[in-house]
């Protein structure tokens, strides 16, 4: 499948068949494509935790209630930005290499038949605090998002569409 195509058939899947099975083959497939997403200076400040425990997945529900997609999905894939990696001119682009990384994952599972949803998580202070203490993490890494992942349980079809009023040309 062309990136054009994968990229009109993606949208934020919120329903996903219980017993959909994601393999380990995908999950790496999946983390492979958000690893290979442009940093700043290739800094690659990102780190991801696969979360297939269903006391956890709900543990997630109870602190963003907008992953309620957690409940059906295969796993969630929170992505994390650590600090330690980002240094001189990359400092404080990690939002920015952290949603590329997210984009990739996103697209990837579409290719793969996937569905996903990305959940915010930072830069809400108190979402981010809550993360830390769910998962454990240092200061340094600071939770990004979490990425619903499964098998979907509704049609694919993009939401966007191309908006001329929003581009300035500047010849």
């Amino acid at each position: 499948m062309l990136v054009n195509e994968i990229i009109r058939k993606r949208k934020s899947i919120r329903n996903y068949k219980k017993e959909g099975v994601v393999t380990e083959e995908q999950i790496k497939t999946i983390l492979e494509a958000g690893m290979l997403a442009p940093s700043a200076c290739n800094s690659r400040p990102w780190e991801f935790i696969v979360v297939r425990n269903r006391e956890r997945l709900s543990a997630i529900v109870k602190i963003q209630p907008f992953t309620k997609m957690l409940r059906t999905a295969s796993l969630g894939i929170l992505v994390c930005a650590n600090l330690d990696l980002q240094s001189g001119i990359s400092e404080g682009f990690f939002p920015q290499d952290c949603g590329a990384a997210t984009q990739n994952i996103l697209l990837q599972s579409a290719e793969l038949g996937l569905g996903t949803c990305w959940c915010g998580i930072y830069p809400k202070e108190e979402k981010v605090i809550e993360f830390r203490k769910l998962f454990e993490l240092p200061e340094n890494v600071v939770p990004f998002c979490v990425i619903a992942v499964g098998v979907p349980d509704e049609e694919f079809g993009s939401r966007g569409f191309y908006e001329e009023n929003k581009i300035k040309w500047i010849d």
